[in-house]
């Protein structure tokens, strides 16, 4: 009787699970399928290639892990981080040698900058090949050795489960982060006795997870002696699962709070303590009361050139900083704080929150009323109105009803990196955390898409909106074909304004209104190219059509929707501080040029 690849399929992995437990005598890639296994994998993302076949015909032979087939392998490692990102869970990417490694850089670097538990698995020619120039040879341990938390060149079959257990372990332990495996191929092929480890223990990584009682004391006094507090918030917090922990404190307390692009969604945008993002694009409010505080308490944030702007005008004011993190290198690194408390955030908030409650010190609600009087004031400047129009689509007009449309719903947004990206974390107003997936410590263009392919199929059930540009967007966009073969249907909104925004945005303010090569002159047919991917195209150019357009689009279930949509060419992102200026120095529209 002749069977299909299918039965095939199916006859082999009966004989796969029919074979005998622990210690029984596998090849690395049948070993590296049980590890994935053994770590609960559901999806890889990846890209085959000749030094990874043994790993692909393992992945074939076994029916527990869904294997998503990119068009590129900077895609795969986006697709992997965009699921971590909004489960928490570790992402897994495969990839080949040579060009499958290089062309995954950019992933790596991008999850690595964003602390993103992830295992990246590359292979490598055969060991006897290695620092010969094989065909599609390079050294990938050293080429990712600065983007990478750890990294691992298997040279030995029996090795390879330790290392796996090792890896994953890393990756998702202390301040995660990307580690990868580097296999070589007959590494792939060669056999032992296969036993996973249920633990693993290395002496030269032990990351700590409690705070010193002692300062966290010390902290906890500082907090409630305050007159000008204020609770600065980062990705550390969503990393860290320590959302509930940082709504107790911040509602015990009452005092303002703030967060990073990173960090939006661990305090409910609705919360009446929130003042909003702060930073480069932050809001007014939130950079004031940054800058006038008395006492900044940093949890999970690293005070970046983005948030404090130049050090140099951040440190003219005098102020007391209590500074939680996972990292120690961290603290102290651009800014000097008073109070290092090196822990796991959630334990940390948890042991403080413990502390306040028996605390004889009580906030000096005086102070506080007077304090949250400067606050309000601040916001009555309404830094995010901006200029209403009948005649052309204003971007933040477009994430404004976005948000109206799915207040209350499950649904995530991904974005790109740009104008977009800003407008999204302005106007979004996300009220849960995992739940605002972009890139934000390496700016990484074409994550829009990947992002939310991965994040589709870890919720299938949730509605995924990529916010995304006309430059952004095609970076990646072989990645619709993708969405098509795995049934991943999101939502593309593509603020299209003909330009690469936040670099003429620069260029207007900083060089003369010299756009050098920042205008797109030709740009495709997006609803053909839409279609022609097999999916639902739409162009959008007036005001009035945007909402019914954004229903159409959410209506449509299973399909994915790529939204054309003609904003303003000339619209800025305000508020904005430049470069060298300090975050209280802010342009809040162009009345300040």
């Amino acid at each position: 009787m002749d069977m299909s690849p299918s039965d095939i399929k199916r006859a082999g992995v009966a004989d796969a699970h029919a074979q005998s437990p622990s210690n029984e005598t596998l090849n690395g890639s049948d070993i590296l399928v049980r590890c994935l296994q053994a770590e609960s994998v559901k999806y890889i993302w990846g890209y085959p290639g000749g030094a990874v076949l043994y790993i692909y015909d393992a992945l074939y032979k076994q029916d527990t892990i869904e294997h998503v087939l990119v068009r590129h392998e900077q895609a795969a490692v986006h697709a992997a981080d965009g699921y971590a990102r909004a489960t928490g869970d570790v992402g897994v990417a495969l990839v080949t040698s040579g060009p499958g490694v290089t062309n995954a850089i950019t992933g790596i670097a991008t999850a690595y900058m964003d602390s993103i538990p992830m295992v990246i698995i590359t292979g490598q020619v055969p060991t006897p090949a290695i620092g010969l120039d094989a065909f599609q040879e390079c050294d990938t341990v050293g080429i990712t050795r600065p983007i990478v938390k750890h990294n691992f060149l298997v040279k030995d079959v029996a090795d390879l489960a330790t290392t796996m257990k090792k890896a994953f372990h890393i990756a998702r332990t202390g301040r995660p982060g990307p580690v990868v495996v580097d296999i070589p191929k007959d590494v792939s092929l060669k056999t032992t006795a296969f036993h996973y480890p249920e633990t693993v223990e290395m002496r030269s990584y032990n990351p700590v997870r409690k705070g010193h009682g002692g300062q966290i004391r010390k902290a906890v006094q500082l907090l409630l002696s305050a007159k000008r507090p204020y609770i600065y918030t980062g990705g550390g917090v969503i990393l860290g699962e320590a959302s509930k922990e940082l709504r107790d404190l911040v509602g015990m307390l009452g005092y303002p709070s703030t967060s990073t692009l990173m960090g939006l969604g661990a305090i409910p945008a609705s919360d009446k303590t929130f003042l909003g993002m702060l930073g480069m694009h932050g809001t007014y409010e939130a950079n004031m009361t940054m800058q006038n505080a008395d006492v900044v308490i940093a949890v999970g944030a690293r005070f970046d050139d983005r948030v404090i702007g130049n050090p140099k005008h951040f440190a003219q004011v005098e102020r007391k900083i209590i500074h939680i993190d996972i990292d120690p290198s961290s603290i102290s690194k651009r800014v000097k704080v008073d109070i290092p408390i090196v822990g796991d955030v959630k334990d940390v908030l948890l042991e403080m929150i413990a502390q306040i409650k028996e605390s004889p010190i009580k906030p000096d609600q005086n102070a506080l009323a007077n304090w949250w009087n400067q606050v309000n004031e601040w916001k009555k400047r309404d830094c995010l109105n901006y200029k209403k129009s009948t005649d052309v689509i204003k971007p933040q007009a477009v994430i404004e009803k976005l948000a109206e449309l799915t207040r209350g719903t499950d649904y995530y947004v991904t974005s790109d990196v740009g104008q977009h990206q800003m407008f999204a974390a302005q106007y979004c107003k996300f009220e849960e955390p995992r739940r605002w997936i972009n890139s934000g410590g390496l700016g990484t263009m074409g994550v829009g898409l990947p992002y939310a392919m991965g994040i589709k199929l870890a919720k299938p059930d949730a509605d995924v909106f990529c916010v995304t540009g006309e430059g952004s967007i095609q970076m990646c966009i072989q990645e619709l074909s993708t969405c098509l073969q795995y049934n991943t249907p999101v939502k593309v909104l593509s603020l299209n304004n003909r330009y690469l925004g936040m670099v003429r945005q620069w260029q207007q303010l900083d060089y003369g209104g010299r756009y050098s090569h920042s205008y797109m002159d030709a740009l495709p047919n997006f609803v053909k190219l839409a279609e022609a991917y097999g999916h639902v195209g739409m162009l959008i150019e007036r005001p009035e059509d945007v909402e019914g357009a954004l229903r159409e689009a959410i209506k449509l279930k299973d399909r994915t929707v790529f939204l054309d949509i003609r904003t303003d060419p000339t619209e800025n992102v305000w508020p904005m501080v430049q470069a060298g200026k300090g975050i209280s120095e802010m342009l809040l529209g162009s009345e300040d040029l």
